[in-house]
């Protein structure tokens, strides 16, 4: 099961320089003028879902509270900004924790265009250098989990395992790897994942193991000797059809399963089937990896397929690496602001959303809305969802948000409220429309 947010990573490094230089010197002219105090709002969202995608999935948010906690400027930091930044903006970061609230949708949930995400509130200097720390977290771990959810949806009740490790920078396909697993995979192989956050991991050998040897026969007995008959076995080495033949003469029938990572997938996984049967391993799985996305796993649905295996496209977003989120300020002092160049509007005002729903179930729209949670509540229908939640308070996460596996399950039901056509590959509209409004719905 995995692990609680936050107890495993074993970094108390501060996170105040993941961060836009435009971002402090911002403060720095805020806190000379005297604006810097002024209480704020700032949201998160996406204008626009990415090509293709009928809905975006959120991901990421406990690593961004977890994050927030070391979002602090000590001496080494410091350092770094005394060349451009004035005394007294050094001494404010010298003090600075972020005190104010934040709401949003909760890990696993889906957005659609203009969702508010994420709403900051607290004063200009305390919300505003926070953008570039949300964005990056945001925009990274949605744009995976969407990808990944899509495949997950996909390879309908076969597991995928996320292997894209090598495709990635180090601490990016950490995170994808739980982004991937959040919204359905069944491992990765991935151990810093596994120990950051108790995800299930696995793995056997790859090509260098079998060209170690002197013969694939003897690799597959190093293996079995060492993992057990119930290893999977990388069989495309050489030829594929010896190498199902060499796989069960070494380990025998009850060989747990062969991997095959290039070729015609279709045609070789056909092939593998009837020759495991053959030779009597009819429980030997088959794995698949090598350049698999969402689309090729659907092809796939009517082949013997068992297992996928994905790398490149998940830890890359499958065509879409970001979420296209922005951070916006959207109310000073109560009055709404609104950003109105070309392309690029924002609505003013704090938001709350409703997801109206059928009797049945299934969603239909997003209503969204200048007002407030409890606003929300009064104008909610019995079969709606008011979908923010409380996620920071005075500074502080809330004591009870949801783990990373709440939020797995969270999204697997979401899924299932969507329009079925919401859950196709094709291009279309979003599952649901968003509705803008300025009051609340009556």
């Amino acid at each position: 099961m995995p692990a609680t947010e936050g107890s495993t990573d074993g970094s108390a490094r501060s996170t105040a320089l993941f961060t836009d230089r435009y971002e402090l010197t911002m403060l720095a002219a805020a806190l000379a003028d005297g604006t810097a105090q002024r209480p704020c709002v700032f949201e998160t969202f996406a204008r626009r879902l990415p090509a293709g995608r009928r809905y975006g999935v959120v991901a990421g948010i406990g690593r961004l509270v977890d994050a927030l906690a070391d979002f602090t400027f000590g001496e080494a930091e410091l350092d770094q900004l005394r060349p451009f930044l004035d005394r007294a903006t050094l001494d404010y970061l010298a003090e600075y924790r972020f005190t104010g609230d934040i709401d949003g949708y909760p890990e696993g949930e889906l957005f659609f265009p203009g969702s508010p995400v994420l709403t900051i509130t607290g004063t200009f200097a305390n919300a505003v250098i926070l953008e570039t720390l949300v964005l990056s977290v945001l925009n990274h771990d949605c744009a995976i989990a969407a990808a990944a959810a899509r495949m997950v949806s996909a390879a309908g009740d076969r597991p995928l395992i996320e292997m894209g490790t090598r495709r990635a920078h180090e601490e990016a396909a950490v995170a994808a790897a739980r982004a991937a697993w959040l919204a359905g995979f069944a491992a990765t192989s991935n151990l810093e994942a596994g120990r950051r956050y108790g995800l299930p991991t696995t793995g056997t050998a790859a090509h260098a193991f079998t060209l170690l040897h002197d013969s694939e026969e003897a690799a597959f007995a190093a293996q079995v000797a060492a993992l057990g008959a119930g290893t999977t076995l990388l069989v495309d080495t050489y030829d594929i059809t010896q190498g199902i033949e060499t796989a069960v003469r070494v380990a025998g029938p009850d060989l747990g399963a062969v991997r095959i990572d290039s070729g015609d997938l279709a045609v070789l996984t056909r092939a593998a089937r009837r020759q495991l049967d053959g030779l009597g391993a009819t429980g030997t799985k088959i794995v698949l990896s090598g350049d698999l996305d969402e689309y090729a796993i659907a092809a796939l649905r009517a082949d013997p397929v068992d297992v996928y295996g994905v790398g490149t496209s998940l830890v890359t977003g499958s065509g879409a690496p970001t979420a296209g989120m922005v951070y916006k300020l959207v109310e000073v002092q109560g009055r709404p602001v609104e950003k109105r160049s070309k392309d690029k509007v924002s609505h003013g005002g704090r938001k709350s959303v409703i997801r109206r729903a059928k009797a049945s179930g299934t969603v239909t729209e997003e209503v969204i809305f200048r007002g407030t949670e409890d606003d929300a509540r009064a104008a909610a229908g019995p079969h709606d969802r008011v979908v923010p939640v409380a996620l920071v308070r005075a500074g502080e996460p809330v004591a009870d948000r949801p783990d990373l596996a709440a939020a797995r399950e969270h999204l697997r039901h979401a899924l299932t409220t969507l329009p079925w056509e919401g859950l196709t590959l094709a291009e279309g509209d979003p599952a649901i429309p968003s509705t803008q409004l300025t009051a609340p719905p009556s």
